[in-house]
């Protein structure tokens, strides 16, 4: 019992961290603009590469920008990015894979075909040829990277559809005389989104590391705005003279993915109650 207390008081505690650094990047996200300190585009060379002050918290960039400025605005791009990004892919997965796992027959052989089709390429290597096709820029990337991600949302989203749709209750609901997507929306769905809003919670920051590098590459957000993989890419030259200019957004990439799986990691505990039970075991 001591065990088991021990391990889910360090878990409660991991999750309390979690929800605070989500909170935190979606009060940047959504009021940004207004909480940064200095316009995060100003350029002033008479500032440039300034150490961390009063005046500027975490220093100044190689133009004079303020850094924190930056990364509070960043977050707008990077995190909303990512958001526009999840937002395809679950519209893709879930209406193709509910579609495959509701009809079944050849609709589903055909749809689950077209997946092994997407799965058959890695993801940054299928985002890259879809780039390669669309164009550079944000909305490409955003379009390639959901892209390349939906297929395996989608097979997820069927195999949950297959497991759900033979229930008693599903099964009651047929016998009374309810239609195949009349199942599928009120019986079927309400069960699966739980499972997906957990996975989905833990593939954002699998995403943001995908938007984020693009955008170092030059293939997403260009500059001067004010995304972390465009500041690390503005920051290459000064690595061994002011490599803090890459650690400050490289830090803030690596704790959006932390604060997200945290996330995740609550909502599965929240949905899935057997998940206590294994810990205490």
């Amino acid at each position: 019992m001591s065990t088991f207390t021990t391990v889910l008081s360090a878990k409660k505690g991991g999750l309390r961290v979690g929800y605070v650094l989500v909170a935190v990047l979606l009060l940047c996200a959504l009021f940004g603009s207004w909480i940064a300190p200095y316009d995060a585009t100003l350029v002033n060379l008479d500032d440039r590469l300034l150490p961390a002050s009063s005046s500027h918290w975490l220093g100044t960039d190689h133009l004079g920008r303020d850094v924190l400025s930056r990364l509070i605005v960043g977050t707008q791009w990077s995190l909303g990015s990512v958001v526009m990004v999840l937002a395809l892919v679950l519209i893709l997965g879930v209406v193709i894979g509910a579609v495959a796992g509701i009809v079944g027959g050849k609709v589903d052989m055909f749809l689950m075909r077209l997946c092994d089709m997407f799965l058959t390429f890695p993801t940054l290597v299928l985002a890259f040829f879809l780039i390669a096709l669309l164009g550079t820029g944000l909305t490409n990337v955003i379009i390639a990277i959901a892209l390349s991600h939906w297929a395996w949302y989608a097979r997820m989203v069927r195999g949950m559809v297959l497991a759900q749709r033979n229930r008693d209750y599903v099964l009651a609901s047929r016998l009374a005389g309810a239609s195949r997507f009349s199942r599928l929306r009120h019986h079927v769905m309400p069960n699966v989104m739980g499972q997906l809003l957990v996975l989905a919670s833990m593939d954002i920051g699998h995403m943001m590391l995908h938007v984020s590098g693009l955008s170092f590459l030059g293939l997403g957000v260009g500059a001067p705005t004010p995304e972390w993989g465009v500041m690390i890419n503005d920051s290459k030259e000064f690595i061994w003279t002011h490599p803090q200019l890459l650690l400050w957004p490289g830090l803030m990439i690596f704790i959006s993915v932390m604060a997200f799986n945290l996330l995740g990691d609550a909502l599965r505990d929240r949905l899935d109650p057997s998940v206590l039970a294994e810990i205490k075991e």
